[in-house]
Parts: C-alpha cells; sequence; structure tokens
C-alpha cells in the first residue's frame, strides 16, 4: 500500500488527520510509517492509525468486526487445515500461502479496531456434522474452503458502500477483497474447476443465491448480448447482505 497516498486521501476528508495523531508531526508520522514497512510492520502501523481517526465511529466499527469475524473463520480453517496432514504438494503449498494471507487480514483488522475488536469465536466446521470429514477428505476440505473464499468476496462487496464515509478503511477492504477472489479462483483451479461461479451451483446452497443474475444497472446483459443466462452469470459477481452471510457462517459457529 502506498502509505503516503492514504494519509493524502484521509486528509481531503478530514483536514485534521494529523492532529489525530498524539504527539507527532506530519514528518515524522510518514518517517515512522517507512522505518515499518521495511522491518514488514506497516499494516500494524497503519491500523494504529486507523484505530485512533477512525475506526471509533459505529458503522465502521460494525463492517471492520464482521470482516474481523470472517478472517478469524478463514485463517483457523486453514490453520487446522495445513496441521492436519490432509494436504500435500501444490495444494499444501498454496494453502499455506492463503493460510499467511488470511492471519495477516485478521492481524491488520485487530489492529485497526484495538479494544473495539471482537474476540475470536469458537469453530465447528463440521457444520454440526453435515461436514464430518473436513479435515480428512480432501474433496470436502476443498468444497468448504471454495465456500468461506466466495462469501468472504461477497461479504465484502457487500459492505463497500457503509465505508463510504472512509475512504482509508475502504481501500484497505477492497485490497483484501481482491486477494480474497484470487484465493476463490485458485481454490477452483485445484478443484478441477472454471476460476467463476456459474449461475447459483456451489455448496453451501447460501454462499451461491441470488448469484443467477442477468441484469445489471437495469440492463438485461442476456437479451444486449444474446450470451446464455449462465454465461452472463459468470461475468458479475453479485455482493451478500449482512444476515445472508450471517446465516451462512452461523453453523459453523461452536
Amino acid at each position: 500500500m502506498n502509505l503516503q497516498n492514504i494519509l493524502n486521501e484521509i486528509e481531503k476528508v478530514d483536514a485534521d488527520v494529523y492532529e489525530r495523531l498524539d504527539h507527532v508531526t506530519r514528518r515524522h508520522v510518514f518517517q515512522n510509517f517507512l522505518k515499518k514497512a521495511v522491518l514488514g510492520a506497516a499494516p500494524v502501523a497503519f491500523g494504529a492509525i486507523l484505530n485512533k481517526s477512525y475506526a471509533q465511529t459505529n458503522i465502521v466499527n460494525d463492517v471492520l468486526n464482521f470482516a474481523l469475524t470472517l478472517e478469524y473463520l478463514e485463517a483457523e480453517f486453514y490453520n487446522r487445515g495445513v496441521a492436519s496432514g490432509l494436504l500435500t504438494g501444490e495444494a499444501l503449498t498454496t494453502f499455506r500461502q492463503i493460510q499467511k494471507h488470511e492471519n495477516s487480514h485478521v492481524a491488520v483488522l485487530k489492529s485497526a479496531l484495538g479494544g473495539a475488536a471482537v474476540m475470536k469465536p469458537n469453530f465447528d466446521f463440521t457444520a454440526k456434522g453435515t461436514y464430518p470429514d473436513v479435515f480428512s477428505n480432501y474433496r470436502t476440505f476443498l468444497t468448504l474452503s471454495q465456500a468461506f473464499e466466495d462469501t468472504g468476496v461477497r461479504a465484502y462487496k457487500g459492505q463497500a458502500p457503509n465505508l463510504m464515509s472512509a475512504p482509508a478503511v475502504l481501500q484497505v477492504a477492497l485490497q483484501i477483497h481482491s486477494v480474497e477472489a484470487m484465493h476463490a479462483a485458485k481454490v477452483r483451479y485445484l478443484a478441477g474447476m472454471k476460476g467463476w461461479i456459474t449461475s447459483s451451483m456451489g455448496a453451501p446452497a447460501a454462499v451461491y443465491a441470488d448469484d443467477a443474475v442477468v441484469m445489471q444497472a437495469g440492463v438485461n446483459v442476456a437479451s444486449l448480448t444474446g450470451m446464455a443466462p449462465d454465461r452472463v452469470s459468470e461475468a458479475f459477481d453479485e455482493p451478500l447482505s449482512k444476515e445472508q452471510v450471517l446465516a451462512i457462517v452461523t453453523p459453523f459457529l461452536a
């Protein structure tokens, strides 16, 4: 991330942003960021700034905690999956990298929220017995990995309007969103599938509800292009509401 650009964007909507930072000058802030970036601690530093300047607002806090809960779920899923011994070869290499990404997302969100961060819940990845072999059957593991990644992509998209008043936070959310989308495509590749969602195909069904959409911006794209509805649905990804996401995730809470 370009930290100076982020600070500049914040200053456009909040001329007092630097004054919100305790006992430091503008030059000192950026120099400190650069030092931390070299040490690999830039996300933590950025989170600290957000915590001081914006994360106290209720709407932003709610969205960040909602995202944090999803990231807790994904990080724990991959922590257990990598440790299970189920994964080998390319799959192990891939999921180790995704594991690092998801744990990084948890770290930056917790840092941004500070003391307002929700606690990590306990998880039941069998979903009350629906997926009893999740960490012993590779196909089941891929199914849930795909479901969690697609849920994450669509959840971030659904919350974007609630972050319009906090552009720096929105930028970070979109940076996470795009990485989740790359995860989703990679997992599909490992499963021998196309890299995108077709219509409402996938499991659990709730993840893919309402994805068979051909109307975009009031235009029937199938009629406009002559493409089959399934092909049109592949060209667009739909958002999920907070309520839809919570309904998907709840069975996986212990």
